[in-house]
């Protein structure tokens, strides 16, 4: 069984150099949206929510969020404290295979449609 999930907007963070941000946001654009005409993202995110439960990734932000809660109460935890404790953590575990693996994957897709 597959659920779909959307993931939260957020920010986009800020950086240093102001110029070489609107060239990389331009590009960022344009495979973004190759990514999207051709099917391509939606395929890298099922493929991301597969290896993150493989390796138990969901069920340790899952652990997390529980205890966060229990040890704040219940009824004191708004979902939007948990995104703010939790996401950094989050980003921070996701294991280096995994990056790897959608890193490789992108590079992929972007060779076979410069072609």
């Amino acid at each position: 069984m597959s659920y779909k999930r959307s993931s939260i907007n957020r920010p986009p963070t800020p950086d240093v150099d102001k110029d070489r941000e609107n060239q990389e946001a331009t590009l960022q654009e344009i495979v973004n949206i190759k990514l999207i005409e051709s099917g391509e993202k939606e395929r890298l995110k099922e493929l991301l929510r597969e290896r993150l439960i493989e390796c138990g990734w969901r069920d340790e932000m899952r652990a997390l969020c529980r205890a966060y809660t229990r040890k704040k109460g219940r009824n004191n935890v708004t979902v939007d404290d948990l995104v703010h404790v939790i996401t950094p953590k989050g980003r921070a575990s996701v294991p280096d295979s995994v990056k790897a693996e959608l890193l490789q994957r992108i590079r992929s897709f972007l060779a076979s449609t410069a072609s």
